[in-house]
């Protein structure tokens, strides 16, 4: 049965963006205390139910009646053709379009699994997205300066001060950033390590650590060695986050039979990730 179902831009530069409080040749000597994570005996849920999108002025759906489910702390992908509508529906969930029809809520969920309240509409400064080739839009001349780039402009007091080199520090070290010096030129960084700082920006951009981190064909361009070390990334990432990845099914890819091999009898590099949670689109 045939189905649909189911670029980073970023502000003006801060005109005096606060520095850290640590010193440039020593960049990562910071408070030694970890930042403060949110604790909660609850667990959410990012739930999507009947999604559909239409363009305005057009009389087709990009999208129509997606529903899928995605636990917290999990790792989800979708894929499907080029057109199929999945940097569309990664839009939608980031806020960046609104749906024709349907929701995107977080639904929290106490230990005995029932709710925890009624659903709440997925808030778009709690969701963090890396679109395809996010190297292109990389401004700054330093790795520090591009990782604090939305930083507030104003002055702050010391506790706020203190909240964001935390934060920095642990954007640093969950992306393994720390192997290079922040005064490196971004530019001059290999394929992975800039898609490395592409996930540091979006970990240090919220208050809090994202509910959801989305990334569009993050493999895309990069050369094998770089795509396993984006991937080793996620891997991590993903005993933190909850993560949902775009990519293109191609290379006659039969991985919605499960067993996760190509025409070619090759393992995907995506399977690598033991993905739970599989949500195919086709065009």
């Amino acid at each position: 049965m045939k189905t649909t179902s189911i670029p980073l831009l970023r502000s003006a530069p801060p005109l005096s963006p606060i520095r850290p409080v640590f010193h440039s040749h020593n960049p990562l000597r910071l408070p030694s205390k970890s930042p403060a994570l949110r604790v909660s005996a609850d667990h959410y849920r990012i739930e999507v139910r009947r999604v559909s999108y239409r363009p305005p002025g057009t009389q087709h759906n990009l999208l129509s009646e997606v529903s899928f489910s995605l636990p917290q702390k999990s790792f989800g992908l979708i894929f499907g053709r080029s057109g199929s509508g999945k940097t569309t529906l990664l839009q939608l969930l980031a806020g960046l379009s609104k749906p024709t029809s349907g929701s995107i809520n977080i639904q929290r969920y106490r230990n005995d699994g029932n709710p925890n309240g009624p659903p709440q509409t997925l808030s778009p400064e709690r969701v963090g997205i890396v679109f395809q080739f996010p190297e292109r839009y990389l401004l700054a001349d330093t790795v520090l300066e591009e990782v604090t780039f939305g930083w507030p402009r104003q002055k702050a007091d010391l506790a706020l001060r203190e909240q964001l080199a935390l934060k920095l520090q642990f954007a640093i070290n969950s992306v393994g950033l720390n192997t290079i010096s922040l005064e490196e030129d971004p530019h001059s960084l290999s394929g992975g390590f800039k898609r490395r700082l592409a996930l540091a920006i979006q970990l240090d951009l919220q208050v809090q650590m994202p509910d959801l981190l989305l990334l569009d064909e993050p493999l895309a361009g990069l050369d094998w060695r770089a795509r396993a070390d984006v991937v080793k990334l996620l891997k991590h990432l993903k005993n933190e986050l909850t993560l949902l990845v775009g990519t293109i099914k191609s290379g006659g890819s039969i991985m919605e039979d499960g067993n996760g091999r190509d025409a070619k009898g090759r393992t995907p590099t995506y399977m690598m990730l033991q993905v739970p949670f599989p949500v195919p689109l086709f065009a």
